[in-house]
């Protein structure tokens, strides 16, 4: 297996609510809310970097297709980072997910290990990471 992600997919409670959060409030392009003719086959997807997407789908419709129980969600499973160029550019983007309505558990801030980061949590408690590490280079 070649180590690689090509399709990341939330399981959200409300696919309307994070269909606006993402592409109203954060002005992610999407072609909207695909597949409602099939049971189970709403999802949105978003256009990341080349190659990759994101998909919002119903909590309960990715249990049903994954065959498996659906569970509480937890926000400290995992993060989602979005590396950036600049401690500026990470202040932009927390101040637009806050303004879209994102909740700021953690307000941007120097690092101990020389970055800056901040994170928020989307409209169902996804953690996401902004950040800027100056030891990686990013296309801004």
């Amino acid at each position: 297996m070649k180590p690689r992600i090509s399709v990341l997919t939330l399981g959200v409670a409300d696919l309307e609510r994070s269909l606006r959060f993402y592409r109203d409030g954060l002005g992610w392009p999407t072609e909207g809310i695909i597949g409602r003719e099939f049971e189970h086959g709403a999802v949105a997807f978003f256009d990341l970097q080349a190659g990759v997407k994101l998909a919002i789908w119903n909590r309960r419709d990715l249990a049903h297709e994954a065959k498996v129980p659906l569970g509480s969600p937890s926000s400290t499973e995992m993060t989602i980072g979005h590396n950036v160029g600049s401690k500026e550019e990470v202040d932009q983007i927390m101040a637009l997910a806050e303004k879209a309505g994102a909740v700021i558990p953690d307000p941007a801030h120097d690092t101990f290990w020389g970055g800056y980061s901040g994170h928020f949590l989307d409209p169902d408690g996804h953690l996401w990471e902004v950040v800027w590490n100056p030891a990686w280079e990013f296309e801004v």
